[in-house]
């Protein structure tokens, strides 16, 4: 019965994203949700680790041995524009877990002018989730999850809600060091807009895969992405050389890789390279680092602590900073 009801889910989301376009709406539920994941290029939904951040990209990772964590994660963005996020797991039964936990990002403040430039005031941009996740354990290496998201978004006077669902599965061989995933992620609608117009979200088909080096303290990661199209738009009037992207560009855009060093189970270092950020920001006058991004973290007694950098805007730097913790021993 379980695996007849994962089917129908993976059917009816299937038959849920025909109908979505136009504009996005909430698409800081793109963004990396931990310094982990944002070291090995900012997106992960096959890395299996006792990082409760990780079932943000993929429900299927959450497990049992995530029982009672507390994961907390902050990424300072570009200037004064921060992203967040707040989790706690517990395991459920004998093969069951389940996790509740909520994201959140802040635009910064903006200058609110009439027509003729003066100044009224200041208001405020936001966008927050409320997400709940469940997972069970399917056989001895799959499992499978999904997760519910509740969002928000203020701009000003003007609001939106919106309802998005994830169902993900995922493979796990730890004799050979192999991990494998598939997710369908976001996909839901709009439920209230901005105004007359609603937005499609940032939906998105997702499979990735983990393999360790033999004798060799090294993990190789590679996620695939954007699955659910080809090609994707560029538009700046002032670009007059721009034509568009190469059948190589495009196909490159699509990937994500990553390495990671984890000599111990208490440190890990870890490097990645996203090139769909890396041509995008090229455009833009990006330099040679853009769209690489490394990072570290390290067990001190029964906190993990990893911290992360990556340069997602031609100007600055983004840094971020992931704290967890089991409350059970």
């Amino acid at each position: 019965m379980k695996n007849i009801l994962i089917t129908a889910v993976f059917s009816l989301l299937f038959h849920c994203v025909a109908a979505q376009n136009g504009e996005e709406a909430f698409t800081f539920l793109r963004f990396p949700a931990s310094a982990r994941i944002n070291a090995l290029g900012g997106n992960q939904v096959s890395l299996v680790e006792r990082d409760p951040a990780l079932i943000f990209h993929n429900p299927a990772l959450l497990g049992g041995e995530m029982d009672g964590m507390i994961n907390l994660n902050y990424m300072n963005y570009i200037s004064d524009i921060n992203t967040g996020s707040a989790l706690f797991t517990k395991a459920w039964g004998e093969k069951g877990a389940w996790g509740v936990g909520a994201g959140f990002i802040s635009y910064g403040n903006f200058k609110q002018t009439t027509a003729d430039r003066f100044v009224e005031g200041e208001f405020s941009v936001k966008d927050i989730s409320l997400n709940a996740f469940y997972s069970r354990e399917l056989s001895e290496k799959w499992r499978g999850g999904l997760s519910i998201q509740f969002l928000y978004s203020s701009l000003e006077r003007y609001t939106s809600l919106g309802l998005a669902v994830d169902a993900g599965l995922s493979y796990y061989d730890s004799q050979n060091g192999f991990s494998a995933a598939v997710v369908l992620k976001h996909i839901g609608a709009q439920l209230k807009a901005y105004d007359d117009k609603r937005q499609k979200l940032p939906w998105d088909i997702q499979l990735g895969v983990n393999k360790k080096v033999a004798h060799a303290p090294f993990r190789l990661s590679l996620t695939a992405m954007y699955l659910n199209q080809w090609t994707f738009d560029y538009v700046d009037a002032t670009n007059k050389e721009y034509n568009g992207d190469t059948f190589l560009q495009t196909l490159f855009k699509h990937f994500v890789v990553g390495v990671d060093f984890i000599p111990t189970e208490n440190f890990w270092l870890g490097i990645g390279f996203n090139p769909k950020t890396s041509l995008d920001m090229k455009l833009q006058g990006g330099n040679a680092l853009s769209g690489f991004s490394a990072g570290a973290g390290i067990t001190v007694k029964r906190f993990n602590v990893g911290v992360s950098v990556a340069k997602y805007h031609p100007a600055a730097m983004s840094l971020m900073v992931s704290v967890s913790t089991a409350l059970t021993h």
